[in-house]
């Protein structure tokens, strides 16, 4: 019983990644247009934390000085 395999050529290589590669960018295309009002809109949502909790931490650590005439 022989086992007669083929060799698996340079070409039909680069054939099956370009087919996955244009599978891949189609459905990151098709993604796209979803995910960028999301992730736009959670930008905003972390520079408001963040300025929310250093508003906070700021009147925490800020000094009074007050100054009276005698």
């Amino acid at each position: 019983m022989a086992d007669e395999t083929s060799k698996i050529t340079r070409d039909e290589l680069e054939a099956g990644f370009r087919e996955l590669s244009n599978e891949v960018r189609g459905q990151v295309d098709e993604a796209k247009p979803k995910l960028l009002p999301a992730a736009v809109g959670g930008g905003m949502l972390l520079l408001l934390v963040a300025y929310l909790i250093g508003k906070r931490l700021g009147a925490k650590k800020s000094t009074i000085v007050e100054i009276r005439r005698i």
